[in-house]
């Protein structure tokens, strides 16, 4: 069974709280990413998504199994010298972790962007603790670009940020 990319729905509300509101997710992402993941959270990003789809710098979808969400991914357009460059985020729900669904999502999106715009690279940037995302991104094709040394603070510690990177074919 195979994964697809789709856009986000308000009826995708009880499923983002549901597999957002996990702690073990949140440590693997930006503090950005709220938790606990309450209901008003789940509101306020699908709103985001849905409302002005057509003039956003980003690209928003839910990774669906089945049509039911079971996470998301989204690339982020960068701005004025970077403006040919994405930053691609992702988040999955801890019951699917580990088949494999982050790299075929993370294909699909990068396939997407190089087919529907003008975007020259798309880069990552990996907590160094989270090996399990550098994996995702090196079967996606990604290749390790830097090493950026104690650039994070997660956690209450410091810690090294790697991006990877993947260009236009």
């Amino acid at each position: 069974m195979s994964i697809q990319l789709r856009p986000y729905r308000f009826a995708d509300k009880q499923d983002l709280v549901r597999f957002a509101n996990n702690p073990r997710i949140a440590a693997n992402v930006r503090d950005a990413f709220p938790s606990p993941y309450t209901e008003a959270d789940a509101y306020r990003w699908l709103d985001i998504c849905i409302s002005d789809r057509e003039n956003s710098p980003q690209i928003n979808r839910v990774i669906a199994l089945d049509d039911q969400l079971i996470g998301g991914i989204g690339l982020i357009r960068q701005r004025d010298v970077y403006r040919y460059s994405a930053e691609v985020g992702y988040w999955l729900a801890e019951p699917y972790w580990g088949k494999g669904y982050v790299t075929e999502a993370v294909r699909q999106i990068v396939a997407e962007a190089f087919a529907t715009t003008d975007i020259h690279r798309i880069y990552a940037g990996v907590f160094s603790f989270n090996t399990a995302s550098m994996r995702v991104l090196e079967k996606a094709g990604f290749a390790l670009e830097a090493i950026h040394k104690q650039a994070v603070y997660k956690g209450d510690a410091y810690w090294d940020e790697y991006l990877y990177v993947k260009f236009r074919p």
